[in-house]
């Protein structure tokens, strides 16, 4: 060990054990949205007998190792919380059904904790990391596996689409009975609305989408009740592209720098295109879904005057089973839906 990186290892006093030893995990909200919820995983930093068992552990020692062979340290600027329970991203991967010959796209993959679960799954990766360094990283630690390719760009200003599009059309050995691609990724919190918004349009490339977001965001995008103050236009968006589910809640000690936050795993099934909610024009009806929340304690009559009369609106509003004053956080996806088409103008 050279003296640089024995005094970087000294400067961060090790986790212990016990820290990151994880209880049973428990979702702490009910939900009354209908959502589906799973039995809580069990995440664990000791090693089972399983396959991984075998494989190099990304722990709090080897990630202050690799961010010290670059030189590096986590920088808030970028929002970088490294994973160091192996068990966590295991599960992260097995919530995405990944198997021998999928694709994976994953965002910000760091030190490669997450990027090598999934490589040892059989996957194809493109990964997407914004920090030079850590991409410099990542590609040469998996550098002899031939199943990775990273990009250093912004996920958020990243041609996803074309990308993937390029990836699995030069992959032969893709799994064929895959539907299409999949994400699995540990994103930083701050880009976590820009980057759902980004994806789960994309029904017809990814099956599935599973993120890694602080767990107020998870509630409250998969969770979040009408007549609640949670519920937004990003619960209707979510909806109308796929049916998200709460996985598990992870705690904020198995993260280096720790955050102030606990965070949560969530899938997002996608729907394919021809499973969306039929309207004429998605971007009218987001356009009136957000016009409607803008004025959330605004009657509905009043809030979409700009779109037609409020008589109007209150005879739609009755016609479709709801009261003529009703506001937006009353309304579930079909009741916007069908509010739109009776309504929108084009």
């Amino acid at each position: 060990m050279t003296p640089s990186l024995l005094c970087s290892l000294q400067a961060f006093p090790p986790i212990s054990h016990a820290a990151l030893l994880n209880r049973r995990l428990k979702p702490a909200h009910d939900s009354t949205a209908g959502v589906r919820w799973r039995a809580p995983y069990v995440a664990c930093s000791e090693r089972s007998n399983s396959r991984t068992s075998t494989r190099s552990t990304d722990d709090y020692h080897a990630t202050l190792r690799a961010l010290n062979s670059k030189g590096r340290f986590p920088r808030k600027s970028l929002g970088q919380h490294y994973m160091l329970n192996s068990d966590i991203n295991e599960q992260l991967a097995g919530a995405a059904g990944i198997e021998q010959g999928d694709v994976v796209l994953e965002i910000g993959p760091g030190t490669g904790s997450l990027t090598n679960v999934i490589l040892n799954s059989g996957a194809f990766v493109l990964a997407v990391e914004k920090d030079k360094h850590m991409a410099a990283l990542v590609s040469e630690r998996f550098s002899s596996t031939g199943k990775l390719k990273v990009l250093t760009e912004d996920i958020v200003k990243c041609h996803v689409r074309s990308h993937m599009s390029s990836l699995v059309g030069n992959i032969e050995e893709m799994n064929p009975e895959s539907r299409n691609a999949k994400v699995v990724a540990n994103i930083p919190f701050n880009i976590s609305t820009d980057v759902i918004k980004l994806l789960l349009p994309m029904g017809d490339i990814f099956s599935e989408v599973v993120l890694l977001l602080q767990e107020e965001t998870a509630v409250r995008l998969v969770v979040s009740s009408l007549r609640t103050p949670e519920y937004r236009p990003i619960n209707v968006f979510v909806n109308f592209y796929s049916d998200p589910e709460y996985k598990i809640k992870v705690p904020r000690a198995n993260f280096f720098p720790q955050p102030n936050v606990d965070a949560a795993v969530v899938s997002f099934k996608l729907k394919l295109p021809s499973e969306y909610p039929q309207v004429s024009s998605t971007k009218s009806f987001f356009s009136l879904v957000n016009s409607a929340f803008n004025e959330k304690r605004k009657m509905l009559r009043k809030s979409l005057q700009h779109i037609c009369t409020s008589l109007e609106i209150e005879e739609a509003l009755t016609s479709i089973g709801l009261l003529a004053t009703s506001r937006p956080e009353e309304l579930t996806l079909d009741d916007f839906v069908k509010l739109h088409n009776l309504i929108a103008k084009e």
